[in-house]
């Protein structure tokens, strides 16, 4: 009878010792999702990413139609050569300038020194200081003249560099590696700036946001190991994890968490990095246990 007595006791306490068993922190599942969206407008030509793809980052996934750009860049660089034969017919005026003063200062330099020696004239000085005079404004009047043409050709290129963009932009860029989480548009559809085309994830890492009591502080710091663990079909997996971030401030505990006693106390917020093996899924829950 005393055995029996003393193995009924012992099962109360066992029984006790597990349903006072409770983790430190309960919280859910979270990344970065990031929805990329178009920077052009026109009819989306192809799209190659389905939702589960796992992307690498800066490579090219769609393209917005860019035929009515390439067009308007083909007419502006027409533009250009047009205005640049123009600019070269002046310089050509220039040139056929710069070699009349060539001569014309060498025949001054000549008189000057006959002069020097008695064998010109006062008039054949002024002369020649005269036809060197108006070749000088000649030339500074065809320069003139060539100004506004190079700002024409300068307004062009700029004109040109900004279709350039506006064709690099049509191109769908895929930002970050990730996992592709919602596809919202089609080939063939016709998308607008701004409108969403997919999300994005890196999941490949989550953060486990939990909130913990002021009490348990203490216990806990940025760099710690902690074990996560999360519902399984017969026990429940555990994860290592990191605790990236404490707040430095308390706040309400969100009406998710627990009871409605708990959720009036004051608690911080604690980030729990983890490693994916591919079972951690955005807004799973999650216990921490820091023993």
């Amino acid at each position: 009878m005393k055995k029996i007595i003393t193995l009924i006791i012992l099962a109360s306490l066992v029984s006790c010792n597990k349903n006072n068993d409770k983790a430190d922190g309960y919280g859910n599942f979270e990344a970065t999702e990031v929805t990329i969206s178009a920077e052009a407008n026109g009819k989306i030509e192809y799209l190659k990413l389905e939702e589960g793809d796992i992307l690498e980052p800066k490579t090219q996934v769609g393209l917005i139609d860019t035929t009515q750009l390439y067009f308007n860049k083909q007419q502006l660089m027409a533009s250009k050569s047009t205005v640049y034969s123009k600019s070269a017919n002046v310089l050509s005026q220039i040139k056929v300038l710069q070699e009349q003063l060539k001569t014309a200062q060498i025949e001054k330099k000549r008189i000057q020194n006959m002069f020097a020696e008695n064998a010109a004239t006062k008039r054949q000085v002024d002369e020649i200081d005269g036809k060197v005079s108006v070749i000088q404004e000649q030339i500074k009047s065809v320069e003139t003249q060539n100004a506004p043409i190079v700002n024409e050709v300068k307004s062009i290129e700029v004109q040109i560099e900004k279709i350039n963009y506006q064709i690099q932009k049509s191109k769908i860029i895929n930002p970050i590696k990730g996992t592709v989480l919602a596809k919202y548009a089609e080939p063939n559809e016709v998308t607008a700036f701004g409108k969403p085309i997919y999300k994005i994830a890196d999941i490949s890492e989550m953060t486990l946001r939990i909130y913990v009591g002021e009490t348990q502080l203490p216990q806990i710091k940025v760099g710690q190991n902690v074990t996560i663990k999360i519902d399984a079909e017969k026990e429940m997996k555990s994860y290592q994890g990191t605790i990236s971030w404490i707040a430095s401030s308390a706040e309400f505990t969100p009406k998710i968490v627990q009871t409605k006693e708990e959720r009036v106390n004051l608690v911080y917020a604690v980030k729990v990095t983890v490693k994916n093996d591919g079972s951690l899924k955005i807004g799973m829950p999650a216990e921490m246990w820091i023993k």
